[in-house]
């Protein structure tokens, strides 16, 4: 989102509510901070948003808010840290930023042995082949860059050796 679609945003929820600048923004931002926003000079930070939507009582579409072009490279790292903080590893794999190269592989490959071992404890099948393309891909990625992590490495051979098990069985089971 651009932020002249934002600033346009937050001040019509602003004057639908009735609000002067002053009494929005209170003691967590300045009045002219929030003018900047509504206009379209100035982009809030992720906090000063996530303030705003709730003393305006709207909801902005976060990934609208964090695929912004406006966003610093540290910025989209430590929203990248928060998705997986909060378990949301699906994301954090699709996520195509290419600065801090080593630090995202490293949080890559944490996703993807994250969703390989929950993927690997389904009875279906076909889960268990894709557990095994996850935990390749984990330890792949762990022998990359500096934060080169050999227990994660470890750990996703014992989940392709637990899909496998699995798939075995499987398909001996067929016979």
């Amino acid at each position: 989102m651009d932020t002249q679609n934002l600033g346009k945003i937050i001040k019509q929820a602003r004057l639908a509510k009735k609000m002067t600048q002053s009494e929005v923004v209170g003691d967590y931002i300045t009045r002219n901070m929030l003018s900047q926003i509504e206009s379209g000079a100035a982009m809030p930070s992720v906090k000063t948003l996530e303030y705003l939507c709730k003393v305006l009582d709207i909801q902005i579409e976060t990934q609208d808010f964090q695929g912004s072009s406006e966003s610093t490279p540290t910025e989209k790292y430590q929203q990248l840290k928060k998705l997986y903080s909060d378990g949301s590893y699906e994301e954090v794999i699709k996520t195509d930023i290419h600065e801090f190269d080593d630090e995202i592989c490293a949080l890559k490959a944490k996703s993807y042995l994250e969703l390989a071992a929950k993927i690997a404890e389904s009875e279906n099948i076909n889960d268990s082949q894709r557990s095994v393309e996850y935990a390749k891909k984990a330890a792949e990625l762990a022998e990359k860059g500096l934060f080169e992590n050999e227990d994660i490495k470890q750990r996703a051979e014992d989940v392709i050796r637990q899909s496998a098990a699995k798939l075995s069985r499987y398909y001996a089971s067929l016979l």
